[in-house]
């Protein structure tokens, strides 16, 4: 397939946007678990969408995957708007909960606690380091910066699918936890 040519213009505004909005998003997780606002509706029932939404953003990943691979370059761009979109979802959501619900801490004890937190700790700090560099591969991508995009997407792949794959599992693990 033919790649439309760069667009070194639409990549330096998306550039900005990413880090733009990479730093509110760290304000706002910075924020969040001491700030709750009432907005007088329970937003309890959040966490199993959280770990949907990681769910269909693991399956998107996957495929996008699979479409590169077999350069398909229109099926792995569809993939990874689903991807993203999925993503934006979960975002909107974590934030909403994390704003408005007290935390659930983890019950468990001994060796599952120990994994739980292992588990948790890796997906934050993953997630919050690898947002930026998500939007700025998406960028490249998007703006056909094809060599640019594939150097990048070699590293950041890995990581946002372990952060997409490790969100259910620790919500699956800490799902005993949340109050009845």
């Amino acid at each position: 397939m033919r790649y439309k040519s760069p667009n070194p213009t639409l990549y330096k505004t998306l550039y900005k946007v990413s880090i733009i909005f990479s730093i509110i998003v760290f304000i706002l997780v910075g924020v969040m678990r001491q700030v709750k606002i009432d907005l007088g509706f329970d937003f309890s029932f959040l966490p199993p969408y959280h770990a949907l939404f990681n769910t269909f953003v693991t399956i998107f990943l996957l495929l996008a995957l699979y479409f590169i691979k077999r350069k398909d370059i229109v099926n792995h761009q569809r993939m990874i708007f689903g991807a993203m979109t999925f993503s934006a979802l979960f975002l909107i959501c974590y934030v909403l909960y994390h704003f408005t619900t007290q935390e659930t801490t983890y019950c468990g004890e001994g060796f599952t606690r120990t994994l739980y937190y292992i588990l948790l700790i890796s997906h934050i700090i993953l997630a919050g380091v690898s947002l930026p560099f998500i939007l700025i591969t998406f960028s490249r991508g998007y703006t056909y910066q094809v060599e640019s995009h594939k150097k990048m997407a070699r590293w950041v792949f890995p990581i946002w699918l372990y952060v997409a794959m490790t969100g259910p599992v620790c919500y699956l693990m800490l799902k005993p936890c949340y109050p009845l």
